[in-house]
């Protein structure tokens, strides 16, 4: 199973779809999905091609090609199949239909475009001087931010546009693991987001060299790309140790924006109480202002 994909400007789409399937199979048990083992002994891990052909309704032959990354003439309605015998998320199943374009989607491939920020976004994004926010785009870049963002995250986002990657952050920055108290599950979201991103935009040149940078790079990155694990950035809880308030959960939310499927906003806030408090502490201190060490439990 490749771990280092190769830095030719596109990832192999058959390789991919090649190795999601495998292991989404291999993470499903006879017992998850009702099927009798009968005892035999297993030497590979999760369901048989034939198992899961069997629950998907099609040929042993058929999901053997389509694992061994053949996806010509796949219908949508095989690929539901194959969802739903795998157990698929929402998000792994969106995954699944861009690695395979069945023939209801368009196989035209067109370069992507460069992703700039609606001017009246960014002015809304200012206006939200009081709560944390940021617009990120395709490869978990940052786009834009408001100055209440730049007081949770400092130098992390208020950077050079090649370097306000949150994948290089989580990955590449030597305080990455002291700022986000969850470090494993941060990690894990990013991998996830980029994940889906190589679904979709394959032959995206930026992606498949930041992709070969961080396997280089990070054995943990080249860990978890290796899994195949794909997550959708929704909503949940942050807990960071800034250098002014000390260990602080935030809550987020991440809305799509409507007319670019492709950028979304993040909005961060605390639950009332001593962390709305220290949130209001660092959004309301003086740009420029040192932030003195958060004292120690």
């Amino acid at each position: 199973m490749s771990t280092h994909p190769a830095d030719d400007a596109r990832l192999d789409a058959r390789t991919e779809l090649s190795e999601f399937l495998h292991t989404r199979r291999a993470r499903l048990q006879p017992d998850d999905v009702g099927v009798q083992s009968y005892g035999r002994r297993r030497r590979v891990p999760g369901l048989r091609r034939e198992e899961l052909a069997q629950l998907a309704g099609v040929s042993v032959a058929y999901y053997t090609r389509l694992e061994q990354g053949n996806a010509n003439n796949v219908s949508a309605e095989v690929l539901e199949a194959i969802a739903r015998a795998l157990r698929l998320t929402e998000s792994e199943r969106a995954h699944l239909f861009h690695l395979a374009k069945p023939q209801s989607l368009s196989r035209r491939r067109t370069a992507p475009r460069a992703q700039h920020v609606r001017p009246a976004l960014v002015q809304m994004l200012d206006a939200l001087d009081t709560v944390p926010a940021y617009v990120w785009g395709r490869r978990t870049d940052v786009l834009a931010w408001n100055s209440a963002a730049a007081a949770v995250f400092g130098s992390r986002i208020v950077r050079p546009a090649s370097e306000r990657n949150w994948a290089r952050i989580v990955f590449l920055d030597p305080d990455a693991r002291d700022f986000f108290l969850d470090w494993d599950l941060k990690a894990s979201d990013v991998v996830g987001q980029l994940r889906l991103d190589a679904g979709m935009h394959g032959d995206d040149p930026l992606l498949a060299s930041l992709i070969g940078e961080l396997s280089l790079r990070s054995p943990d990155f080249r860990r978890l790309w290796a899994a195949h694990d794909v997550k959708g950035q929704s909503h949940g809880t942050l807990r960071i140790r800034h250098p002014l308030a000390g260990d602080l959960p935030l809550r987020y939310e991440t809305l799509t924006l409507p007319d670019d499927q492709e950028q979304a906003l993040t909005i961060y806030h605390a639950e009332p109480g001593p962390d709305l408090e220290s949130l209001r502490a660092v959004i309301d201190r003086p740009v420029g202002a040192p932030a003195e060490e958060a004292p120690t439990a």
